[in-house]
């Protein structure tokens, strides 16, 4: 019996195609200029757009249509990614968009096939782990991995974009939070900027570094060393201190703090200054990690409702 998969396209002017997994039916061309994007890909699946029936044993992976030229950056220097996703069709898709990129992407549908890898000796560079795992939540197997001795940069890449999943995220040791919504383009930015961190963290030599009192930044690995002993910052806490110690002295918005943890006008929270609270949750995140290591830690100075400042402010507001 042959087996079929009917891909339809939002557009209704375009006509629908279908590819035989059997026989050669399939038009690659045809079904290229109807490849769909991660997002929609995921969103048609779920709404029904997409309709698949295949035999259980048919890999999904081979049921994608013809790649589409998407850049390709630094294809000789491969990141080998652990990506846990439970969603079959967009953990196909996301697989095969980074490929796209020169990333190779090793795929679990649950953190106990994870941990069996990890178990086994499985290499790579970094871990994508999405929140809502069966059995395990991500956010449950991260300390399970630390307690493995497992030590690979974990980042999150969710649906779950409540900024009390991101803060749980960082507490318990991730290394970046990512709404999926985000797009590949910019997973792809960040896992780059996680590994390269990670290659050139051991060659100090390399690395131009800005220095502000006891804090030592290194820009181009996204550390930050506090009389000599490194704080253990997310990226995203690293952004925030490399925009205050750069702008020593100086008050920053809560809006502007909050744009370098994520992205210009990110919105998040209740209202139109929801935005406050979570500024204030990451302050507090880095002024913890910072009394960690120094007790009388105090160089980030708040102006009620209007932002911080790194050390004593010049002139007041």
């Amino acid at each position: 019996m042959r087996t079929s998969t009917e891909f339809k396209a939002f557009d209704t002017e375009q006509p629908s195609v279908t590819a035989s997994v059997d026989g050669p039916e399939l038009n690659l061309a045809e079904a290229g200029r109807n490849r769909l994007s991660i997002d929609e890909r995921r969103s048609s699946y779920r709404e029904g757009y997409v309709h698949m029936t295949v035999r259980p044993e048919q890999d999904a992976a081979s049921l994608s249509p013809a790649k589409s030229a998407l850049p390709c950056v630094g294809k000789n220097d491969t990141i080998r990614v652990l990506l846990v996703e439970d969603d079959q069709y967009y953990r196909e898709a996301l697989a095969d968009e980074l490929s796209d990129y020169g990333i190779s992407a090793q795929r679990f549908a649950d953190g106990v096939s994870l941990l069996q890898a990890l178990d086994d000796g499985v290499d790579a560079d970094v871990i994508v782990l999405d929140w809502a795992l069966p059995n395990t939540s991500g956010i449950d197997l991260l300390p399970q991995m630390r307690r493995r001795g497992v030590r690979l940069p974990v980042m999150f890449l969710t649906g779950h974009a409540s900024t009390t999943y991101e803060s749980l995220a960082f507490d318990r040791g991730a290394i970046d939070f990512i709404d999926k919504v985000r797009g590949t383009d910019i997973l792809v930015r960040r896992l780059r900027r996680i590994v390269q961190a990670a290659k050139t963290a051991s060659n100090p030599a390399a690395d131009k570094r800005l220095d502000c009192g006891k804090l030592i930044l290194r820009p181009s690995v996204s550390r930050a060393y506090w009389n000599g002993t490194d704080v253990g910052l997310t990226l995203g806490e690293y952004n925030i201190v490399h925009l205050l110690a750069s702008n020593a002295g100086r008050y920053l918005t809560y809006r502007a703090i909050y744009d370098r943890l994520h992205y210009e006008g990110f919105i998040a929270g209740n209202g139109e200054q929801g935005h406050r609270a979570n500024a204030r949750s990451a302050i507090k995140r880095i002024r913890d990690k910072f009394h960690e290591l120094d007790p009388t830690f105090d160089e980030i100075e708040n102006y009620t409702a209007f932002g911080y400042c790194w050390g004593k402010p010049n002139d007041p507001i």
